[in-house]
């Protein structure tokens, strides 16, 4: 099965022999190829609208695999039991919708072994739900696919030890932007903002992502200072500050570049 590159990105992030639930599965490509791929043993498709769950429902039977993928209605984790997977993927959603099925669901996490999420907007959000709920990140990709940019998140439970906890991941540290210019401070709100793993490893990608990301808040800031309201300077020195802070990021990338 041909995969689009987000997805395979995705299923590359499965280990193999996993117990899947693919959450907003919607044509049930995931599940599909992961069995096919030997990555999933058995898998679940969950759907919370009736017209994806019969696409999902046809194509797993055109690829004769309803012996491993069962089709679900349901929303979010409430297609599976507790223990019944150990990775769940939920991929094409906002950070915040994503942030909300976990946390309506987090009596499912129990035996979880990996979270592998791609949220479409508010990342940040989802950072920081995994944060608060002693979830790590072992790794972040951005790609750029049809004149979109996607963010590939997979987390694992804080207890499973991995390479790095999250006191190490979100700790404040300093870039050396030139003798000039002094040194970028990362501050846990930006680790947590641009992506801890990303800022290591940046592409072009995400400098494009934050570019962009300037431009529109430039949008709100000129909104924001012609406003009258109370709240609007705190607002604008605020964003003021922000922007700054991702314009040294992106001034210290490029020197590196060069």
């Amino acid at each position: 099965m041909k995969l689009s590159r987000r997805l395979q990105l995705i299923m590359e992030q499965i280990p193999d022999g996993s117990r899947l639930a693919d959450i907003g599965s919607d044509h049930a490509l995931l599940p599909v190829a992961a069995v096919e791929a030997g990555r999933a043993i058995k898998a679940v498709a969950g759907e919370v609208n009736q017209g994806p769950l019969q696409a999902a429902a046809k194509q797993v039977a055109e690829a004769g695999r309803g012996e491993y993928i069962s089709v679900r209605l349901g929303d979010g984790l409430a297609v599976i039991s507790p223990g019944e997977v150990d990775v769940i993927t939920i991929a094409g959603m906002g950070g915040s919708l994503i942030a909300s099925i976990l946390n309506e669901g987090q009596d499912k996490l129990s035996g979880v072994k990996r979270l592998i999420l791609q949220p479409n907007v508010g990342e940040d959000l989802l950072r920081r739900w995994l944060l608060d709920h002693a979830w790590v990140l072992v790794s972040e990709m951005i790609i750029e696919e049809d004149g979109k940019i996607y963010e590939i998140l997979t987390a694992v439970p804080e207890h499973s030890s991995p390479l790095r906890s999250n006191e190490e991941l979100y700790r404040e540290r300093s870039w050396k932007a030139g003798e000039a210019s002094g040194d970028v401070i990362l501050s846990r709100e930006l680790l947590i903002r641009m992506g801890p793993w990303l800022l290591e490893q940046p592409n072009e990608v995400f400098v494009a992502k934050w570019q962009g990301e300037l431009v529109k808040m430039e949008g709100i800031l000129k909104s924001v200072s012609s406003s009258k309201l109370p709240s609007a300077a705190a607002k604008a020195r605020e964003l003021t500050e922000e922007m700054k802070q991702i314009r040294e990021v992106l001034a210290c990338l490029q020197k590196d570049k060069r």
